[in-house]
């Protein structure tokens, strides 16, 4: 993959906008390699149809983020699980 990426503090305005917590301090678990890190440092190509946050062991999708003027779609069945701090 040669695309530029960002990390995924990328995702922490888009996130704040439909969870009341930084889910950027969240742990998520890779559904393909089952590698698990913040979600800060999923690797984030902001310039694919919407936001897509891959994972920085084996490059799958983990998360993908789309924004319409009305509603928010957010997919992550690259993820086994997500901790979120309270």
């Amino acid at each position: 993959m040669t695309d530029p990426h960002l990390d995924g503090n990328a995702l922490a305005g888009p996130l704040r906008e439909i969870f009341a917590v930084d889910v950027t301090a969240a742990t998520s678990r890779c559904a393909a390699c089952g590698l698990s890190g913040a979600v800060a440092a999923l690797h984030v190509y902001p310039n694919a149809p919407g936001m897509v946050a891959r994972c920085p062991g084996c490059e799958e999708v983990v998360l993908r983020m789309v924004r319409t003027p009305d509603a928010a779609w957010l997919d992550l069945r690259g993820a086994v699980s997500l901790r979120i701090p309270m």
